[in-house]
């Protein structure tokens, strides 16, 4: 569930045995709080689209994201297409679905990412 304190302000916990994915209504909570971000139709996963400048800037995108990943030790799927289109996905791999460590770090990655 969500505190009071902003995403931003909180750090990934690690995801072995944090309990169960969150289930429909939690992310779409979540989701208020992480503008940009999308859940999967599966529902297994969220994603953000970024239509970025140029080539570098894409680069500079994926490298701050990469920082973030690496600081909160939760990593997403990363994918730039057509020189500039990135594809960021976030997961809890060892859950098999989202949890809070997913907006913990889409959230973080909002603040960076432009």
């Amino acid at each position: 569930m969500i505190k009071g304190d902003a995403l931003t302000q909180r750090k990934c916990r690690p995801c072995e045995g944090i309990g169960k994915p969150l289930d429909a209504a939690q992310m779409k909570e979540y989701l208020r709080q992480t503008p940009g971000w999308t859940a999967a139709s599966d529902g297994k996963s969220i994603f953000r689209e970024y239509v970025m400048k140029n080539f570098a800037a894409a680069v500079r995108a994926v490298n701050q994201a990469a920082e973030i990943a690496e600081a909160q030790g939760h990593h997403p799927d990363l994918h730039l297409t057509g020189y500039r289109n990135l594809k960021i996905v976030l997961t809890t791999r060892a859950l098999g679905g989202v949890s809070e460590n997913d907006f913990i770090v889409a959230a973080k990655i909002n603040e960076l990412v432009t």
